[in-house]
């Protein structure tokens, strides 16, 4: 069986798209299986002028807005590219991104299109105060899921939260299957390490959805309290500048360091102690299953997918988004008692190697791709 990955962003991007996809296509075609990845490259833009139209809405009323006009030339633009690059058929095609998915479909209309959809990009440019919610952009993007459901084969995505998010959209939501994203196990390397200091880590790209603000104050009570740590934060955006003010205003700016954009975290990871992130919102949050299988406790904010990975005093702490003395506790106790903070480490490498590994993803992954095998392909 001969599968197309469809990515929206090169593999080398930050993300659980970027840091599975590429380990799961290995894996496929080392069981004999024909895989390729193909995706937008990042400086292409503007070269499409294909019409689009939609069967369940009419995107023109909503012309005129940016996040609009930029979704629907990208769109234009993927067009452009698949029909320039791609020449062969294929058994299947597995997206994972609406504009891949629906490019994909117009181009192939004889082939089963799946596509995971992995996060809301509306909640996103919601929480970062980019589009106004139920505003023409986030009513646009909303729209797009059942034209999704209307013209694919199949939607998958990676919790129970987000299928959940999702049904408000679609008119069959029992019809959305649940895949949560895997991790090569090769990647993960815990080190026995003892820090005098303890060591709190984030990785994220740096929007306000993220809820670093909320992490940098917590910080700050911890300090206040009298507890000594270093927060590293590794990633990149347009938040980071007023992050940075706002640790020097904290008076945590000594203790936290800003690293940038790193293409491998989870070789950096194994030799801290705490992996913390307060996001608003997590479709999954792969990135605390990688912290997991890097045997680091975990803290998180009881939203998402989050809440699916975290069993709340057992593997880690969950704490409610927006509270920073919540957030401060949670690591104080982390802190101060290194015996738990071992423990829910241990549990929680032990619980993403179970429900998270790469195997358990292509299995569930064959099975469902196996669905829509071409009788004569079956032989």
């Amino acid at each position: 069986m001969n599968v197309l990955q469809a990515l929206f962003f090169p593999p080398e991007q930050p993300g659980g798209v970027s840091s599975m996809i590429p380990f799961m296509k290995e894996r496929f075609v080392r069981n004999s299986w024909g895989m390729e990845l193909f995706y937008l490259p990042r400086r292409l833009r503007g070269k499409g002028n294909e019409p689009v139209e939609f069967a369940t809405f009419d995107w023109k009323a909503y012309r005129g807005h940016p996040v609009v006009d930029k979704y629907i030339q990208t769109y234009k633009d993927y067009v452009w590219w698949t029909m320039l690059r791609i020449r062969q058929r294929y058994d299947l095609i597995h997206a994972h991104h609406p504009i891949a998915a629906l490019a994909m479909r117009q181009l192939f209309p004889e082939t089963p299109v799946l596509l995971t959809i992995h996060s809301s990009y509306e909640r996103e440019l919601v929480l970062n105060g980019h589009i106004e919610a139920d505003g023409p952009e986030h009513r646009f993007l909303t729209s797009l899921y059942h034209e999704l459901e209307v013209k694919l084969e199949q939607i998958l995505t990676v919790s129970e939260s987000f299928k959940s998010y999702l049904s408000h959209y679609v008119q069959e939501p029992d019809k959305i299957r649940v895949v949560p994203n895997g991790f090569d196990e090769r990647r993960f390397r815990p080190m026995p390490h003892e820090n005098e200091v303890p060591q709190l880590i984030t990785v994220c790209r740096l929007v306000p959805a993220k809820g670093l603000d909320i992490l940098l104050a917590a910080c700050s009570e911890l300090k206040k309290r009298g507890h000594s740590f270093v927060l590293h934060i590794i990633g990149d955006g347009p938040y980071r500048p007023e992050l940075e003010r706002m640790a020097v205003d904290l008076d945590v700016y000594e203790e936290t360091i800003f690293y940038g954009y790193m293409l491998h975290p989870e070789q950096f990871m194994p030799f801290f102690d705490i992996f913390v992130l307060p996001s608003r919102a997590e479709a999954f949050g792969s990135v605390f299953a990688e912290a997991a299988l890097c045997r680091l406790a975990l803290v998180g904010t009881n939203v998402g997918g989050i809440a699916e990975q975290i069993e709340h005093g057992r593997n880690g702490f969950l704490v409610p988004p927006e509270d920073a003395e919540a957030l401060a506790e949670a690591l104080a106790k982390l802190m101060e008692e290194p015996d738990l903070r071992s423990r829910m480490a241990g549990l929680a490498e032990k619980k993403a190697k179970s429900n998270y590994s790469l195997q358990r993803v292509i299995r569930q992954l064959a099975k469902v791709y196996e669905e829509y095998r071409r009788p004569e392909a079956r032989g």
